[in-house]
């Protein structure tokens, strides 16, 4: 008979629901000099001043200063989640402190002239292993936008795509996620998060959670409730909002040894 899932477990994973949706806010404003993958230019035609900034942000976050990040910021930064530059300065400061461990590596995609400036693509992918009430917890993130700078300053972030993963435990759920990046407004689409290894006897708990990504959704994320689950998995058809806009859909696989937490980005557009 396996190993029942204890209480203690299912409190920490609904108290590191919080701690991943903070995550995605560290992720989002870290992810610097990004595109929509739609361009003529490539990294090698890149100018210096270009591959140097990405250079001197990458050093900046690894050495988590915040000051120095919030350099590369004009005063009338926007993104396309709500966040100013207020929000991005204590953001950085509130997570550093609590995720001291994280590094970061970005990857430039494309890139073309605008104006004073150039809009450019990147991925940016974010790893880190870090003790938490006597837990270790891993974290693996990796964002696709689109940013807009101006005068050597960033001026305009959108996200286009965002994968996270947030586990803990001796031996935490191996989990593929299937998501479309994109649907119409009340398209039905299916969302299934499989557990890799046999689940045998073991008790596995699980929930997805939809949720609408905005400002406070940062610091107030969606609570959830767990329910057994008969299959290796969560298996779900959803229904899009008839809201356009972007949104999170996360699953939470516990088992005996190991917490697991996967989120997706979703768009809903017309086109």
């Amino acid at each position: 008979m396996g190993t029942s899932v204890t209480k203690q477990q299912v409190l920490y994973a609904i108290k590191q629901r919080k701690s991943n949706v903070l995550l995605f806010l560290l992720t989002l404003l870290l992810t610097t000099l990004s595109g929509n993958g739609v361009w003529a230019e490539t990294p090698a035609t890149a100018p210096t001043q270009l591959k140097n900034l990405l250079t001197q942000v990458e050093t900046a976050a690894n050495r988590h200063e915040v000051k120095t990040v919030m350099g590369f910021y004009s005063p009338n930064f926007t993104n396309s989640d709500g966040l100013n530059r207020t929000a991005v300065e204590k953001g950085l400061t509130q997570l550093w402190q609590r995720y001291p461990q994280l590094n970061y590596r970005t990857e430039l995609q494309s890139w073309q002239p605008q104006g004073n400036g150039f809009v450019a693509e990147t991925l940016t992918y974010i790893t880190g292993n870090q003790q938490r009430d006597g837990r270790n917890m891993k974290f693996d993130g990796t964002m696709r936008s689109r940013q807009h700078f101006s005068n050597g300053k960033i001026v305009r972030q959108e996200i286009l795509s965002e994968r996270t993963q947030l586990s803990t435990g001796k031996k935490p759920p191996t989990v593929d996620v299937n998501l479309p990046e994109k649907v119409r407004p009340g398209q039905q689409y299916n969302f299934e998060a499989i557990v890799k290894e046999p689940i045998g006897d073991d008790v596995l708990l699980g929930a997805a959670v939809e949720e609408q990504v905005r400002t406070t959704a940062y610091t107030q994320p969606k609570s959830y409730e767990l329910e057994p689950l008969a299959a290796g998995g969560i298996f779900k058809v959803g229904k899009a909002p008839r809201k356009l806009g972007n949104y999170w859909v996360s699953a939470v696989l516990i088992r005996a040894d190991g917490v697991t937490i996967v989120t997706r980005r979703l768009q809903v557009a017309n086109n």
